[in-house]
């Protein structure tokens, strides 16, 4: 029996038990009861004690305080519980726009991840909507990381999730030779309640919290992101990474048709192994995914993308497949990176190192003199890189023409500056139908033998790593709008529009620092949110008013359904590019190349069609939780340096207010608090509406976006916090200089 037949008998079942319940001679009834009723026999019990589980949790059943189940009268609000360390939080409830608010008192034992039902109470007019856990349906968190501290006679687990929010208790026989300062994995086994805090029992040491890499160790393994492969996994990649028989071809670079014979795997490929291209990525980059090529003819533009043919090594329902789809992503970190695919396939035969002979999948674009699409082709290829280039190269010779770079690589400096030509057009194309283009300088963490930070360095994007920009996304919109003309199954990138509250209470912030934007009744187009940024471009608050823009949109997320992308302006979009790293990538190149080689009948468009929507989901998790890793890392080793400069003072820029103070980012992109006691010379207090901390007194207002200057106060990398006090020269420019030293004293 198929695994889709399968799948319809339990669906068939699950339905009988809810038509069962809907009877209306039906009384609520314990699981042992519906095991009679149901003629159940004594081998079958656990399964169906996991069906009822899974109707609760699809909120079609429910089960009273007796343990009885019924259908409900009015349908349950089931949602995730999002815990926060100061007791109250807040529910996840699919399909609903805003989070439900749960207070402290109400949370009835839910921790973090549980996935929950709740009872709405209402709410303040205006603010968010209430409720109350009923009822917790199933635990999210089974093992926490921590902490280990000893005591005489027992131990206990500080979580590094804060949201956790409690302490696990760990008896003596079950602390596995834990001591004070392990950094632990706690599997959880009693979730407390009332007054009593959750137990536990040591399931791995990991290190102690002072050895290195133990630090991010611990974040990988709280995020739940798996670091090691299985030994399967390996095998599986070993083999597929054995070397591929073929001889070189030559082959004309105006039509890639194939001039000489080949083996069996080059077999229907365009061969494009004599046409100039290259790779150009970071220094330390490994993992080489895409080369671009580009020459002129008859007037056009003939852009090249080739993407390395992941497909063709990692064979799906294989070991090596649902690991990859397991990972969803390759993670990066400070100190390291985790990958999607074993080295031998991700550093190795996948990539698409230079001088070697690699299969690819090429969209091959033909644009006019306006930058635009005229016509393409997607293809199976075999390719051979020319040169592997930096993003440091390529930009010393188009930024200043550099004489050593140029001569170096005189190949290939004419096809640089087609590319820059080109990708001005297509830069502008996009920016005419009004995408949105967030330039946030990034930083890069300089770590020494030890993990240890010694330097925070700026690293901004340059006319390379544009130009490469320009060339993928325009990849990306070209497969996915042949595709979605073709109404196959598809894996999209999607961005929806941003909800209309949200970009209210931008528009109130942003008028606030002297920046207009229009936000009607109806949707707003994302060329207004461009001409805000335009309007600040160059300005001191030029990356608040970005990061402020940022958080007020939505997550763009993998779905099945082409519904555009806000941010590009882009009606069709999805991930093509980078195989090695993402699975979205992965997954569609399996169906383009049946679609191409005429294989993508009906029966494989149904097998498609019933299991991407489980992979976009899963992918669009498996983002989040990576995203998560790396914010925690960064925060961590920022944390980290900062701890070394205790005493020193900063300007940066207020960026962001709260009633308990004043979030400051220094030009290093580092964020700390100064909180509001810490505020000198009147009692503030946080007036929302303006977005500003306002004394009471004096008037005195500190405002988003304003410069100050702050003094390192206190910073910990444990829980990875960072205090800032005024710096007194800046309480003097505020106050005066009596009022500053009188605060002082």
């Amino acid at each position: 029996m198929t695994n889709k037949q399968n799948a319809q008998m339990e669906e068939n079942r699950k339905k009988k038990i809810v038509a069962l319940m809907k009877e209306p001679s039906y009384v609520p009834m314990k699981e042992k009861e519906l095991a009679c009723l149901m003629q159940v026999q004594a081998e079958e019990r656990a399964e169906l004690k996991r069906m009822l589980q899974e109707l609760l949790l699809e909120g079609k059943i429910q089960v009273n305080r007796r343990g009885r189940y019924s259908v409900p009268s009015v349908p349950p609000v089931i949602g995730t519980f999002i815990g926060h360390q100061k007791g109250f939080g807040f529910v996840e409830v699919e399909g609903r726009r805003e989070d439900l608010f749960v207070p402290a008192a109400k949370t009835n034992g839910a921790c973090h991840q549980d996935t929950v039902e709740v009872r709405l109470l209402g709410g303040y007019p205006g603010g968010r909507q209430e409720a109350e856990v009923v009822r917790i349906l199933a635990r999210g968190m089974t093992q926490v990381v921590g902490t280990f501290q000893q005591n005489r006679s027992f131990g206990f687990v500080i979580p590094d999730n804060s949201r956790f929010g409690r302490d696990i208790f760990i008896s003596k026989e079950k602390a596995g030779g834990a001591v004070t300062g392990s950094k632990v994995i706690v599997e959880i086994t009693d979730y407390g309640g009332q007054g009593r805090s959750p137990e536990g029992r040591i399931a791995e040491i990991l290190g102690h919290i002072n050895d290195p890499g133990v630090d991010i160790l611990s974040i990988v393994k709280s995020c739940g992101i798996p670091d090691t492969f299985p030994e399967e996994v390996l095998r599986q990649a070993e083999y597929a990474a054995r070397p591929a028989t073929g001889k070189s071809g030559e082959c004309d670079a105006g039509t890639g048709e194939p001039e000489g014979g080949d083996g069996p795997e080059l077999s229907g490929r365009m061969d494009l192994r004599a046409l100039p291209m290259v790779t150009i990525d970071g220094e330390d980059a490994k993992d080489l995914d895409d080369a671009v090529s580009l020459y002129r003819k008859d007037g056009y533009y003939h852009l090249g993308v080739h993407i390395a043919d992941v497909s063709h090594y990692v064979q799906e329902g294989t070991a090596l497949d649902a690991e990859a789809l397991r990972r969803g992503t390759s993670v990066y970190l400070a100190d390291r990176v985790i990958p999607m695919l074993p080295h031998v396939l991700s550093n190795g035969v996948c990539s698409l190192n230079a001088g070697e002979d690699r299969l690819a999948l090429s969209c091959l674009m033909k644009l006019n003199a306006q930058g635009e699409v005229a016509d393409y082709t997607i293809a199976p290829t075999v390719i051979r890189v020319d040169e592997r280039m930096t993003y440091t190269s390529v930009a010393a010779i188009l930024e200043r023409d550099d004489p050593q770079e140029c001569a170096r690589y005189e190949r290939f400096v004419p096809m640089f500056r087609e590319m820059a030509a080109l990708s001005a057009l297509i830069r502008e194309n996009r920016h005419r139908r009004g995408a949105v283009d967030f330039d946030f300088p990034e930083s890069r963490i300089r770590l020494d033998g030890d993990g240890r930070p010694v330097e925070i360095v700026p690293h901004e994007r340059n006319t390379a790593t544009r130009l490469i920009e320009d060339f993928m996304l325009l990849a990306n919109e070209t497969v996915a709008q042949h595709f979605y003309w073709l109404q196959t199954p598809f894996l999209y990138r999607t961005h929806e529009t941003p909800d209309q509250d949200k970009m209210r209470r931008l528009a109130t912030f942003v008028h606030n620092l002297g920046y207009s934007m229009k936000v009607g009744q109806e949707e707003v187009h994302p060329k207004e949110l461009q001409k805000l940024l335009e309007k600040a471009e160059g300005t001191p608050e030029e990356n608040l008013i970005g990061r402020l823009t940022l958080r007020s949109m939505k997550q763009a997320r993998y779905t099945t359904q082409c519904t555009g992308h806000f941010g590009l302006a882009s009606r069709y979009y999805c991930h093509f590019t980078s195989p090695i790293r993402r699975y979205p990538d992965l997954q569609i190149h399996r169906i383009i190349k049946e679609q191409l080689s005429g294989r993508l009948g009906d029966v494989r468009q149904a097998h498609y069609e019933s299991i991407l929507d489980s992979v976009a989901s899963q992918t669009s998790r498996a983002e989040r939780r990576a995203d998560e890793a790396e914010r925690e890392a960064g925060k961590l080793k920022m944390t980290e340096y900062m701890e070394q400069h205790i005493g020193e003072v900063y300007e940066g820029v207020i960026s962001g207010i709260t009633s308990w103070g004043l979030y400051v980012e220094l030009p290093n992109t580092v964020e700390g608090l100064v909180h509001v006691s810490s505020l000198p010379g009147d009692f503030f207090q946080y007036d929302e509406t303006a977005c500003e901390m306002r004394g009471t007194k004096t008037g005195t207002a500190y405002r988003l976006g304003e410069r100050i200057r702050v003094q390192v106060r206190f910073a910990d990398r444990f829980t990875r916090s960072i205090d800032f006090i005024p710096a007194e020269d800046d309480m003097e420019g505020k106050y005066g200089k009596g009022s500053a030293e009188a605060c002082c004293k």
